[in-house]
């Protein structure tokens, strides 16, 4: 596909099919549908694999052109997980989590309760200020090789981690994905997401983790911990941790830093995207390490997949796909907001259970930007309640959220495969409780400030 004297080439315009603007919707459609249901049989074909090849046939068959293509994606998006890998990805080079891990084995002191609640609340505290996905990617094993210390069944407490990772990083522009979306799209900043999230989010992760105590101890899995051998050697071990102290404070430096221009940038006109970017190209400057050595280590294929799913959901928006759904939703709601959070906040967990979060907010996202040109300001609490169904509600089913997956993949390749039923004992009623608690607290609060 070209651009030649204005007009637009494509391989069907170049073998003499001209589509209409009605079928062109239908194709777009098409594609975005078949798209998904790659995505969800992730077994046989890659998600990310799935979603360029969405984008590539969005382009071919002349939905958009390859500019307009690249003008869909969100690249504050892209920047801002970009930016956090690489400062994620130097602080775990400086051995500062497995020095944090260490620190908590021996608080847990060997009790599989307090193993649960404390890297629980680790990670969903990691995964609030650095994005959930990141998070799990160095909780997880860490979690693998304590439990197994301990004598303990590692798939509970791999679940509990799953589980805290999206609850914790509901409360953060930064923390999960879908909120990274949501602050580009909607223009909102971090400031906005610790108002308006974080409060409902903190009750949905400790109600969560408590829940997820009661499910492990109906179950047995609170059992103690292995022998007393074992125990002791675990809490005892002196084994020196590598850690490079100089790296270690120039990439917490760093990290503060970034934190304090989320909360401060976004009225200056700086976006998430752009601080993080800034800031961890500052630290590669800094840090005595090279970028092919921290690029290794960037999650392209995650990346990747962001930008397939862009061009995917361009194309449903180019051919006026989103501006339809969005007049039904103004007419359904009929200019009652309340009734709006209670019906995108429900439909969004229940959907994002089931077609991962990912995808999903990046259309509906789509959706609420064109009902703002209609309602204005007013419609805000949309943006809070697609936040708090999309990323509860990945912990529906095992392939809800990125987290998820990523958890998936660790713990096969450890030697512990995750089922999906098996998920759904824990995740599912953990989903169901927090997101009804959070949209329900949301929704009083609205009508108690009288909206």
């Amino acid at each position: 596909m070209h651009e030649a004297g204005g007009e637009t080439l494509n391989l069907l315009s170049s073998l003499g099919v001209n589509l209409s603007p009605g079928t062109l919707t239908v194709l777009a459609i098409t594609l975005f549908v078949a798209t998904y249901a790659m995505i969800l049989l992730e077994k046989y074909v890659h998600r990310t694999v799935a979603a360029l090849l969405g984008a590539c046939a969005v382009m071919v068959t002349g939905i958009l052109t390859p500019t307009l293509a690249w003008a869909s994606i969100d690249f504050n998006t892209i920047f801002l997980l970009f930016g956090m890998m690489n400062i994620v990805n130097v602080l775990s080079r400086s051995g500062f989590f497995d020095l944090v891990a260490r620190r908590a084995m021996i608080v847990t002191r060997g009790e599989p309760a307090r193993v649960l609640w404390i890297f629980s609340i680790l990670t969903a505290v990691f995964s609030a200020f650095l994005d959930n996905v990141t998070t799990v990617l160095f909780m997880a094993p860490v979690v693998v090789t304590v439990v197994a210390r301990l004598g303990l069944r590692p798939m509970p407490y791999l679940i509990a981690v799953i589980l805290a990772s999206n609850t914790g990083g509901t409360a953060t522009l930064v923390g999960d994905p879908p909120n990274i979306i949501i602050g580009s799209v909607a223009g909102k900043g971090f400031g906005d997401f610790l108002v308006n999230v974080a409060p409902y989010a903190a009750v949905a992760t400790v109600l969560g983790i408590g829940l997820m105590h009661l499910l492990m101890r109906a179950r047995g899995d609170l059992a103690g911990a292995g022998n007393s051998d074992r125990l002791r050697a675990a809490l005892t071990d002196t084994t020196p941790i590598k850690t490079n102290p100089k790296l270690m404070t120039q990439a917490l430096s760093v990290f503060a830093v970034t934190l304090l221009l989320f909360m401060i940038g976004h009225p200056l006109g700086l976006e998430a995207g752009l601080v993080a970017l800034t800031t961890s190209t500052f630290l590669m400057l800094i840090a005595d390490l090279t970028p092919v050595e921290l690029f290794e280590q960037v999650e392209w294929t995650t990346l990747l997949f962001f930008m397939g799913l862009f061009i995917v959901v361009g194309g449903l928006e180019h051919v006026g796909v989103f501006q339809t759904v969005a007049a039904g939703l103004t007419g359904a709601i009929d200019g009652n907001i309340g009734t709006g959070i209670l019906a995108v906040g429900f439909a969004s967990a229940i959907i994002s259970g089931f077609v991962d979060n990912i995808p999903f907010t990046i259309s509906m996202a789509s959706v609420l930007r064109e009902l703002q040109l209609t309602l204005g300001p007013t419609m805000d609490p949309l943006w809070w309640a697609l936040s708090l169904g999309a990323c509860l509600g990945g912990n529906l089913t095992l392939i809800g959220a990125s987290a998820n997956i990523v958890v998936s993949d660790i713990a096969a390749r450890e030697g512990h495969p995750m089922g999906f039923v098996q998920f759904m004992k824990y995740g599912t009623p953990v989903a169901l409780v927090t997101v009804t608690v959070a949209l329900g607290l949301y929704y009083a609060a609205f009508v108690l400030r009288g909206g």
